[in-house]
């Protein structure tokens, strides 16, 4: 009788996301075709984490610790005590005649750390910054450049808060402030996360999680600075034209707006575990993504994971708008340190047609 209770909750949590992914999907899906690429503050949609972008992050249900920050921000309420972490992503390496292999588009950093609180509550705090390099100033006098150089910078910082409402039950959200600058021209915003998770919690048993999240949800950024402004002649209607600055103002761009929702299955056996997750992501921006990922685990020491992220169109070549071509792999070391703690690295590689793909590399304390 209690294990038929069990079902039936489950059976309503799933039907209660189905509900929710049809009316969200439907809303996203009317002007998805024509405003497409229009959005800005693309840089949320990357995942900066080495361990849940190896299996393409596909459990968002799952998901623990302060990379759901990124997936599924509830998942933080599964923080026991303190975690550290710094990842290191070279994004979309590229390599041929022209340019060295070792290059890569951006250099993204990451750190955060989390916190518990009390009995049911987690603070986190986690820091993305994308560094494209020093690029030649140029000018229609100067194309060649030769008078200097300048470094386009991305950052969003996300402080965070969850909470664990029942056994079974936790949620959470993130408040994000964005920044994207050049030398003379920046835009700056905020946007908020949240999510949730329900779990039914049976240690070492089997599992069946669900999660739903929303993300980038904020007011329209625009860019302004002195790049934007120019020395121009302003007639006077007489003979006394006289020079001033001239501001332009920048468009309005909206913020790239997603809903997640997803289910996984852990299979627990002694010292293994084997979970598989899926995850269907709607975009207000770009096309719908199909996320399905698998992870095994050695005592909770050693993890190797798998993924594919699948999209209309992403098979053919003509009709593929990403780079991200679906394949994802990543593993997980982490040794014991003594008093419960323990120290880790994560590794992730995501395949890419073109460029060479994109790794990341972390490290993780839990102390």
């Amino acid at each position: 009788m209690l294990n038929m209770k069990k079902i039936t909750h489950s059976f309503k949590i799933a039907l209660i996301c189905a509900i929710l992914l049809i009316t969200v999907n439907q809303s996203f899906s009317q002007e998805q075709a024509i405003r497409a690429g229009s959005a800005g503050a693309s840089e949320l949609l990357i995942n900066p984490w080495a361990r849940s972008s190896g299996w393409g992050g596909a459990n968002v249900a799952g998901v623990t610790g302060l990379e759901s920050q990124y997936s599924n921000v509830a998942g933080l309420a599964s923080t026991e005590r303190s975690e550290l972490i710094f990842t290191q992503t070279s994004w979309l390496q590229y390599g041929n005649e022209l340019f060295n292999a070792n290059e890569s588009v951006s250099s993204i950093s990451t750190f955060g750390f989390s916190q518990k609180l009390g009995e049911s509550g987690v603070i986190g705090l986690g820091v993305m910054s994308m560094n494209f390099g020093d690029i030649e100033i140029t000018t229609v006098d100067m194309p060649d450049g030769g008078i200097g150089t300048f470094s386009p910078r991305f950052m969003n910082i996300g402080a965070s808060y969850a909470h664990i409402f029942s056994n079974s039950i936790q949620g959470g959200f993130t408040l994000r402030m964005i920044s994207e600058q050049i030398s003379d021209v920046s835009a700056n915003g905020v946007a908020l996360d949240a999510g949730i998770q329900y779990r039914t919690l049976q240690p070492n048993k089997n599992e069946l999680k669900f999660g739903i999240s929303f993300k980038n949800w904020g007011p329209k950024m625009s860019f302004a600075g002195d790049g934007l402004s120019f020395r121009g002649i302003i007639p006077g209607g007489t003979d006394d034209d006289y020079k001033m600055t001239v501001e332009q103002r920048g468009s309005f761009f909206d913020l790239p707006a997603l809903f997640n929702i997803g289910m996984t299955y852990d299979i627990n056996l002694a010292n293994h575990r084997l979970t598989g997750a899926g995850t269907f992501t709607s975009n207000s921006f770009q096309k719908d993504q199909y996320r399905a990922g698998g992870e095994y685990s050695y005592k909770e020491y050693f993890m190797i994971r798998a993924g594919f992220v699948y999209e209309e169109g992403l098979l053919e070549f003509d009709t593929r708008t990403t780079a991200l071509v679906g394949p994802t792999a990543g593993f997980t070391v982490e040794l014991p340190m003594g008093n419960e703690s323990t120290f880790g690295v994560d590794y992730s590689y995501r395949y890419t047609n073109p460029f060479k793909g994109s790794h990341a590399i972390g490290c993780r304390i839990d102390l």
